[in-house]
């Protein structure tokens, strides 16, 4: 009789060891893994900041359940390019993009480091509305700062060529000398080491305009030894477009490194024709055995600096320089030409765009200027009773910064194109805000607000462009993929569990151009590292984002 009762405690024993206890199930979810397949139902479970099982979780429980029921859940997103830089540390929380199921932030086209004394002081001094102490001089010390301060997202970056360059030349057109290219060299050797994902610039501005082709297949190739990629801005958007494609795929070549072009576009009207044979170039590279990408943003019109409607000669020397000879009447009359100029040699962006009716003015520096937030150019130029020209060089005197503008530049054909390319990935090209306190003080581009929402809403559901796996594999796992990163980007038990909630029907994109500072709908849950950020679509102020380290990072 003992053995008999025995026998019959020993599996019940085992029935109870059986029943799984984990941090987290989502329950009843509509998987959308990232890898570009059809959608299954299933089951998620989180252990601290990893996803510990999928499947039927049925008879297992967490201490935190969810049913996901009619919703889709998918590996959260990666802002392949934005600017949350400084907006991080104002909010933490990096709603604008939070809201559209980011949990990424990689920052390209500069870097925030390294510094020399010089760079540290004009960072200091030249903040907007932002403030912040530059306590840090390597891009490492700068990415701890942000991390060690508590943030909801993940961040990431690149080093910038024209940041090397300026912390050892300057800011001057000049080439450098084999002993300045060899402390460049050892500037991005240690910004790799510190977890930079590859070497990154924008070519139109300067000081990184002033770099010649040799310059950056040396820095390239210093990132190379490290597994690091090429990302740009490239050199033209418009009239040398072409010619701009072709010398982001010499880079690639000679420094044996993948490339990324920065928010590709056909900039002008005059140009919107190249993209059919742009995008032949970037397929037949790719079929060489290239890795070439792309990522976009979704809106016709970029948004930049006034000072873009200059050749980046006249800031040979720094912003100092630019504003000293905007008081010279001589020079003022070159540059009220050269804006009304198709230049071949520099990227006039006043020209391109089709003049002062398409220029829309978005931030300001200064109090007294912010009462022309969000007119055009065109609107202040008959306000003041000047011309156009001359009040573009006006508003950047008086308010001694570059002035932040949208141009409007693009077509809705060529953004339709682009969207469903397998190469392409997505980034605003924007910080991340919130519709409150200083950042009220000025309008961003709406790409801010929507650009993500509205790959999964406008071009995936409503106009069908690509499907809504297709639309997640790029905004999730391509752009970990594009720059080595592992363990994200995908559901996959063991990857790091950030995750989104959404309802696909109702994802939209509100931001215009006229109140942009509008939040994206849809989107349910957010858990990044495993904690919720995002909960039943309002913020938790949870602070779990690490620094994502590139492949090159040495913990020593």
């Amino acid at each position: 009789m003992k053995k008999y009762l025995l026998l019959l405690v020993i599996p019940a024993l085992h029935a109870c060891t059986n029943t799984t206890k984990y941090d987290t199930i989502i329950r009843n979810a509509m998987i959308y893994d990232g890898n570009g397949g059809a959608p299954y139902k299933g089951d998620i479970a989180v252990n601290a900041d990893t996803i510990a099982a999928m499947g039927d979780l049925s008879k297992s429980k967490a201490s935190e359940e969810s049913d996901a029921k009619g919703m889709a859940v998918a590996p959260g997103f990666s802002n392949m390019m934005g600017h949350s830089e400084e907006s991080l540390f104002q909010d933490s929380r990096a709603l604008s993009d939070v809201k559209q199921g980011v949990t990424m932030e990689v920052f390209g086209e500069s870097s925030f480091a390294p510094l020399n004394a010089t760079m540290k002081r004009q960072a200091q001094e030249g903040q907007g509305d932002v403030k912040y102490t530059v306590s840090w001089n390597t891009l490492g010390e700068y990415m701890n700062t942000l991390e060690k301060r508590g943030i909801a997202v993940n961040i990431s970056s690149f080093v910038g060529t024209g940041t090397v360059r300026q912390n050892i030349i300057g800011e001057g057109n000049v080439a450098p000398t084999a002993q300045q290219l060899d402390s460049m060299k050892r500037l991005v050797r240690q910004a790799m080491e510190e977890g930079a994902l590859g070497v990154t610039n924008a070519l139109i501005y300067p000081p990184d305009f002033f770099a010649k082709t040799d310059e950056l297949i040396a820095l390239s190739k210093e990132a190379a030894k490290y597994g690091g990629t090429y990302s740009s801005h490239m050199r033209s958007e418009g009239n040398r477009l072409v010619e701009a494609v072709n010398e982001i795929i010499t880079i690639g070549k000679e420094a044996n490194i993948p490339v990324h072009i920065y928010h590709l576009k056909a900039a002008g009207k005059n140009n919107w024709n190249k993209m059919d044979s742009v995008i032949k170039m970037v397929n037949d590279a790719r079929a060489n055995g290239l890795q070439i990408s792309a990522d976009m943003y979704t809106y016709l019109a970029g948004a930049t600096g006034l000072t873009s409607s200059f050749p980046p000669t006249l800031q040979d020397g720094g912003f100092g320089k630019l504003w000293e000879r905007l008081h010279d009447v001589a020079i003022r009359k070159q540059m009220a030409a050269a804006m009304n100029t198709n230049a071949a040699g520099w990227e006039n962006l006043y020209y391109g765009c089709g003049g002062a009716d398409h220029v829309l003015l978005l931030s300001f520096k200064q109090d007294s200027l912010k009462k022309y937030t969000g007119k055009t150019l065109a609107e202040v130029a008959k306000l003041q009773g000047k011309s156009p020209e001359a009040t573009a060089m006006d508003l950047i005197i008086s308010d001694s910064t570059r002035v932040g503008v949208a141009y409007f530049l693009m077509t809705e054909d060529n953004v339709k194109k682009q969207v469903a390319l397998p190469w392409v990935s997505f980034g605003s090209d924007e910080g991340s805000y919130a519709p409150e306190g200083v950042f009220l003080k000025s309008q961003p581009h709406p790409r801010a607000y929507g650009n993500f929402a509205r790959v999964l809403g406008h071009y995936s559901r409503d106009e069908k462009e690509l499907t809504l796996q297709q639309a997640i594999y790029q905004l999730a796992k391509l752009p970990i993929e594009t720059l080595k990163i592992k363990k994200r980007g995908e559901l996959k038990v063991g990857n790091y569990a950030d995750i989104i909630i959404f309802d696909p029907a109702k994802v939209n994109d509100l931001a215009t151009y006229d109140k942009p500072q509008q939040f994206a709908t849809g989107m349910i849950d957010v858990l990044v590292n495993g904690k919720l950020i995002l909960k039943d679509g309002d913020p938790t102020n949870a602070t779990p984002g690490q620094f994502v380290k590139g492949p090159g990072y040495n913990k020593k």
